[in-house]
């Protein structure tokens, strides 16, 4: 097969290092259009407090271990970004990435989207590189260079979007007329501007200041104790939140609608920042529970039980409500008809294993199957594609693909109380992994021994040298 082909790669987050990995050591020219000054993605954009939510030993890419300089089992943010750095500069992927270099835009050219339509297998003949040698297909990426607004086009024969799920599209909740922000005198930030705002001035930002804190996941929580940490005070609306067995939900009014089964498998738990109910019950942190929120002048108003439309008093009122990463996948597609496409007739992004859609040619997504070990299940999902890039296999037809992609879709529905819009992978990522490696011809047993093989638990660990397998 011809080797050197051009693959393009959106995004340098940790997605895109391993694409770009992986697609390099298969002989092919990968160059990856990065829209920030350097590698790391979500990571170089969180607050001070963040840590790795996952124990050190499962978040870590299976051939690259963790500096021994790294004792924290909860790694903090910075040490977690340098690990980034350390695997893009110890396997050469630097040289491949274009800094400064915003995707602006892509459209798939050469092939009609009729023609597509009427495709059986995937691109026409179920390889990765179209119906044609060498295909009339091709991937035009515009980019604007974020410095001068210049926009190139660039020309890809194969490209992959790695441009994740937090980041971009801040989620904005509807409000009734006339009582959104443009009511309330104070300021209104989403999360990711007060992310974005670096350590210092984010504790200057809310200094001195009583903050609301809209939201209920991770990010709201890490906010709530930084904003808690630089006033003694702040209030967060929490909803179906955490584990009701271990913390003092009841008492303070959070008991979760849905069951922990259902929570791990939509990925909707947290680790709490340290000593976080401690100042709940000090009053630094004060928490309310609301179906509903609208804004006034002075603050917000809450629909809590039992009393008849509180005021919230606030100067700050901080939207941690997450981000659109389907409509950020949607927007990136010039077409009208590949973002019809791309979107589905669900909410949930129709992939193939995660990665492919039945009936985009030469397109892969990485980054959007969430796990509680997130980087090597997309470690494994860039294994597998380098893998179909060099026709290891081939992909069942399109009806076939988009039959697996509608059981897959009613499961996540089913065991996630049909809350999520991601492709969480959280309770099933073994069995996951399984079918990446049948896909790939290796074995599906990684440990050695039967008895370990059905106690032990797997990690990354289990999977290093897969493809030397």
């Amino acid at each position: 097969m011809e080797r050197r082909r051009r693959v393009g790669i959106v995004g340098a987050g940790p997605s895109g290092l391993l694409a770009c990995k992986y697609v390099l050591e298969k002989g092919f020219d990968p160059v990856v259009f990065e829209a920030e000054g350097d590698v790391g993605g979500i990571w170089s954009h969180t607050i001070a407090s963040t840590r790795l939510q996952n124990k050190r030993s499962t978040y870590r890419f299976t051939d690259f271990p963790w500096p021994e300089s790294v004792s924290d089992v909860h790694p903090p943010h910075s040490e977690v970004l340098a690990y980034m750095k350390s695997y893009a500069s110890h396997f050469g992927i630097y040289q491949h990435i274009r800094f400064w270099s915003k995707v602006v835009g892509i459209d798939y050219v050469g092939e009609s989207f009729e023609e597509m339509k009427s495709w059986v297998v995937w691109g026409g003949s179920g390889k990765p590189f179209g119906s044609l040698s060498p295909s009339k297909g091709k991937w035009q990426v515009r980019v604007q260079d974020v410095r001068n607004s210049s926009v190139e086009v660039h020309e890809v024969e194969f490209l992959i979007l790695c441009i994740g799920l937090y980041s971009g599209y801040p989620n904005i909740p509807d409000f009734p007329p006339n009582q959104g922000p443009e009511v309330f005198k104070g300021k209104v930030v989403h999360s990711w501007d007060y992310s974005t705002m670096g350590s210092e001035k984010a504790a200057e930002f809310v200094k001195g200041k009583r903050v609301a804190i809209i939201g209920s996941q991770k990010t709201a929580i890490d906010i709530a104790a930084e904003c808690a940490k630089a006033n003694r005070w702040g209030i967060s609306k929490m909803i179906e939140f955490y584990l009701r067995w271990k913390l003092p939900l009841k008492r303070h009014g959070m008991v979760p609608k849905l069951s922990f089964f259902q929570d791990v498998s939509s990925c909707h738990i947290c680790m709490l920042p340290d000593k976080f109910y401690d100042k709940v019950e000090e009053g630094s942190i004060v928490i309310k529970k609301s179906k509903t929120i609208r804004f006034c002048e002075n603050g917000v108003l809450i629909d809590e039980e039992g009393q008849s439309e509180p005021v919230v008093e606030a100067d700050v009122v901080i939207l941690a409500t997450g981000y659109r990463g389907d409509h950020k996948l949607r927007d990136i597609f010039d077409s009208p008809a590949l973002q019809k496409t791309i979107s589905g007739s669900s909410s949930i992004v129709p992939l193939y294993r995660q990665v492919i859609h039945p009936r985009i040619p030469q397109l892969a997504v990485i980054g959007y199957a969430e796990s509680l070990s997130s980087l090597y299940a997309t470690e494994i999902r860039c294994q597998w594609l380098a893998e179909f890039l060099v026709g290891k296999f081939e992909l069942p037809s399109v009806s076939k693909m988009e039959e697996e992609v509608s059981i897959w879709e009613r499961f996540l529905r089913r065991h996630s109380g049909g809350k999520s819009r991601r492709a969480c992978i959280s309770n099933i990522h073994i069995w996951n992994n399984d079918q990446f490696c049948k896909d790939m011809g290796f074995p599906t047993r990684r440990k050695k021994g039967f008895l370990r093989d059905l106690f032990m638990p797997y990690g990354p660990s289990d999977y290093t040298g897969l493809l030397a397998d």
